[in-house]
């Protein structure tokens, strides 16, 4: 059935079958297409795992290899094959191959033959009173050590007996719960390759009809150029054109806000010169009233005049102390700057922007043909993708096989109600097998145990108890069974064993390893007209080199049928997907791609001359330090109001009258004009000095960058214009090869997805397997290599039970006779049967002393030698036997 089911299941999906394989992730995002095969799942699981119950299906392995060592016989198996196999010429090879198997099955019939006999003997000879039949009992001074020897190996005998019986026992479980599970099995896999075939077709629709997800990619490119290829230009030009437009923007801004800065120094200045000459005025005003006021008369009278001369000399520092007034004025270098700012360049920049970011629109002005001629052409695509969908869709010839695997299920259904009938049969013949060794262990285990602890040291053998006694009876009874029914098990065993093993060594080992299919790959091996088998049935060319092993091994894989079965033979989905031809028409399209821009101006010649004018406005050329030197000065020569607090002094040493009065009237002015003027002065100065300081911060080095920016200006002028063409080239170009690119990424897709992930026939392996490694191997042949091992083990363990269950029981039955002793010469008594007593069979005996026959349990053979005590002298009570086991 294994082999049937595998050929025909490969035979069937033979013709370009196609399935669904793993998925390749690939998903739309903005520049890259990706496409996805939805997986399917199957429920047969491809790795069959016994259980617990390995173990012993592994001993059963080793004994195997130990019994039958050699290599398979890959010659034999090709000689059968080809119908050439001569048994009479190669029987020294099947008897090297079977020589281990063919031992065992001998030491097995020997067994059957000699054991019936050997226990129809051993009947005879105890009905003749002879091997241990007289049920006497012979007084051995090591006798305790013998029955405790005897009790303990029959115990471990036992215990071997029912570990074989066990591993009987579960592999008949075993065997019996999974041919109940076969029909899930066979249930699982058809289910399985119906889910290969019905979701081929559909895939294979799938796959194609990704073509207008491809499409819709190239026609939203095609409908974005502008952003796009555009785009992609201004990216070119972007890093060298845009950062020179910035500067100059930038640039312009500055000048506007050098021009305020300029406009309220100047300001400034103006209004410090005014406060400057209101001071100088004032200070001459007080410095002539006190002049005028010292001519009066009483300055001539000691020591009046004293005061008066120190007035006079201390006039001369009530005076201006700075040249603020002699400093220019900034009115040319602003009359410079108003005149740059003529020219409007925020307007000149803004066209600037605008010429280059109208690139985008003039490449969508000029590519509309271009979009339509390439459009027509994807649709053409389109149109041949679905004829190459055509040829090779396989769905009619998939729909051929389902007969055949509807047949194939309806046949193995049939022979699965067949199996399980004739498994009830055998489950309960293997039931009663065991049952029946565990019987026979059972009467040997109550035959030692009733013996154990019926056992009394007191009792003479005539009079032991009844719970021996029986223990004795259980042991021949087991002893009887055995040797009436252990021959059939034998027989059992052989059969057994002889299928077992040879299915195990020359079709479970070989399909595992793959010898078998090395073997079936041999060229004109199936067929002497093919070298290659498959190949032939397939194709009709016998020479591609397609084998059993080949096809296996990409199943198991997961690989798909097209390059699992080779059919590029038959369908080229190479050259029908071939890329170039597919792509050739749009290749011209973008080859033939030009795009006109007009002259870009970043910056017109008023812009630039506003720009040079800038340059030499003279705002570069201000003495800042001339300025900051004249304001950090103090506004007068001397302070005001020590000043007038010295001439307040002076003042009121004098005596009231005109001089006194004009001293203080002057002192009191020289307050004033401090408050007055020289305060706000003060602070004007200090506005005038942040001013200058920030005209010089916004000026300096202005001109310097205002000339880099000019040159950098015409740098990227002369790059727009020495590079654009190339630039529109190179874009086109990439702007080409995405679009290209996408097809190019679907039609690889489709080759991949039809040679390598499609009709991934992995169901067609695990079916395979499920019919040969899980039902043949796994299912039957395990469970049955066990059963025999098990059953056989027990089965040979039975011959050393029953020698020693033979010896044990005369230490438990209760004897008829047994050896009698006196402590003083006597008349010994023999064969004391029933109560009488025969003299006729009586001899003299010479008497042993009391103190020798009281001897340890076990003695040494010098002290058994010591005591030479005759065959019929009666030891003493304490002498007779050990204390039980």
């Amino acid at each position: 059935m294994a082999l049937v089911l595998g050929s025909l299941l490969l035979l069937a999906l033979c013709g370009n079958t196609i399935s669904e394989g793993p998925p390749s992730s690939r998903r739309t995002s903005s520049n890259v297409l990706e496409f996805e095969l939805r997986e399917v799942d199957y429920e047969t699981e491809d790795v069959y795992k016994p259980g617990p119950i390995s173990i012993l299906f592994q001993i059963v392995h080793v004994f195997l290899h130990v019994v039958q060592p050699h290599a398979f016989p890959e010659d034999i198996l090709r000689n059968v094959l080809r119908n050439k196999f001569d048994l009479s010429a190669d029987y020294e090879k099947i008897i090297h191959y079977e020589l281990g198997i063919i031992i065992c099955a001998v030491l097995g019939l020997l067994f059957i033959i000699l054991m019936p006999l050997v226990g129809f003997c051993f009947g005879l000879c105890r009905s003749c009173n002879k091997c241990g039949g007289e049920m006497h009992q012979r007084q051995k001074r090591n006798g305790t050590c013998l029955r405790k020897y005897f009790a303990v190996s029959l115990l471990v005998i036992c215990v071997f007996i029912s570990v074989g019986i066990i591993s009987g026992f579960l592999a008949n479980h075993y065997l019996r719960t999974h041919i109940e599970e076969t029909q899930k099995l066979v249930d699982s896999n058809f289910r399985d390759l119906r889910t290969l075939l019905n979701k081929t077709p559909m895939q294979i629709n799938y796959v194609v009809d990704q073509y207008n997800t491809t499409k819709k990619k190239a026609f939203s490119d095609l409908d974005n150029i502008k952003s796009l290829l555009g785009g992609g230009i201004l990216d070119q030009l972007r890093p060298t054109v845009i950062p020179v437009l910035d500067n100059i923007k930038t640039t312009a801004a500055v000048i506007k806000e050098t021009k305020e800065a300029l406009l309220n120094t100047n300001n400034a200045l103006k209004d410090l010169r005014k406060s400057i000459a209101q001071l100088d005025t004032s200070l001459s005003d007080v410095k002539t009233d006190l002049e005028q006021s010292l001519s009066d008369p009483l300055c001539s009278v000691p020591p009046v005049t004293t005061t008066c001369n120190e007035i006079r000399m201390a006039l001369n520092q009530l005076d201006n102390n700075t040249n603020l007034g002699k400093i220019p004025l900034l009115d040319e270098q602003l009359d410079n700057v108003n005149n740059v700012l003529q020219t409007d360049l925020s307007s000149l920049i803004q066209k600037g922007y605008q010429a280059f970011n109208g690139i985008p629109e003039m490449v969508r002005n000029q590519t509309t043909n271009l979009v339509s001629g390439i459009k027509s052409t994807l649709n053409s695509i389109g149109s041949e993708i679905k004829q190459a969908q055509e040829q090779i869709s396989i769905q009619s010839l998939l729909s051929r096989f389902m007969d055949p695997i509807d047949y194939i299920e309806t046949y193995i259904y049939d022979k699965l109600r067949k199996l399980k009938e004739y498994d009830s049969y055998r489950w309960l013949s293997s039931l009663i097998i065991c049952c029946f060794l565990t019987l026979v262990t059972t009467f040997y285990s109550l035959g030692v145990l009733c013996g154990i602890f019926g056992y009394d040291r007191n009792a003479s053998p005539t009079r032991r108890g009844c719970i021996s006694n029986t223990g004795g009876i259980f042991l021949m009874t087991g002893v009887g069974v055995s040797f009436l029914f252990c021959w059939l098990l034998m027989i059992i065993v052989v059969l057994t064993f002889v299928i077992g093993g040879n299915v195990e060594k020359l079709v479970c080992e070989p399909y595992q390893n793959r010898k078998l299919f090395k073997v079936l790959d041999t060229p004109y091996l199936l067929n002497e007209n093919w070298k290659y088998y498959l190949s032939g049935m397939i194709f009709n060319k016998p020479d591609i080199n397609l084998t059993f092993e080949q096809i296996y091994s990409d199943c198991k894989e997961n690989r798909g049928m097209y390059t699992t079965l080779k059919l590029e033979n038959e369908y080229n989905i190479s050259e029908h997907l071939n890329i170039q031809g597919y792509t050739g028409n749009i290749n011209s399209y973008f080859d033939n791609l030009h795009v006109e821009i007009d002259d870009i101006v970043l910056l017109d010649d008023a812009g630039r001359r506003s720009l040079t004018d800038f340059v030499f406005s003279g705002v570069d050329g201000i003495n800042y330090d001339a300025y900051f030197a004249e304001i950090t000065k103090t506004p007068t020569k001397v302070n005001l109001l020590s000043f007038a607090d010295d001439l307040q002094g002076k003042a009121n040493k004098l005596t009231k009258g005109n001089l006194r009065s004009s001293l203080i009237r002057n002192e009191q002015r020289l307050r004033k004009i401090y408050h007055d003027q020289v305060v706000p002065l003060e602070l004007l100065m200090k506005g005038v000095y942040q001013s200058i300081r920030e005209l010089q911060n916004r000026s300096s080095g202005l001109g310097v960058t205002v000339s880099s920016i000019i040159s950098s200006l015409d740098s990227a002028q002369r790059f727009i214009v020495n590079n654009i063409s190339s630039i529109i080239v190179m874009q086109s170009k990439k702007y080409g090869n995405a679009i290209l690119g996408y097809f190019k990424l679907y039609l690889q897709w489709v080759k991949v997805s039809i040679t390598e992930r499609i009709a991934a026939c992995k169901p067609v392996a695990t079916a395979l397997d499920s019919a040969v490694d899980v039902f043949l191997c796994n299912y039957i042949v395990e469970p049955m290599n066990l059963f025999w091992f098990g059953i056989g083990t027990a089965t040979v363990f039975l011959i050393p039970a029953i020698i020693f269950a033979v010896k044990l029981a005369k230490y438990y039955r209760r004897m008829d006779s047994e050896d009698v002793y006196d402590d003083v010469e006597t008349v010994p008594m023999k064969n004391l049967r029933k109560g009488n007593v025969d003299f006729n069979r009586h001899q003299t005996t010479q008497t042993v002393p009391t103190k020798f026959l009281s001897p340890p349990d076990c003695p040494s053979p010098s002290s058994a030698a010591s005591l030479n005590v005759g065959k019929e002298t009666r030891p003493s009570r304490d002498d007779r036997l050990g204390d039980a086991v």
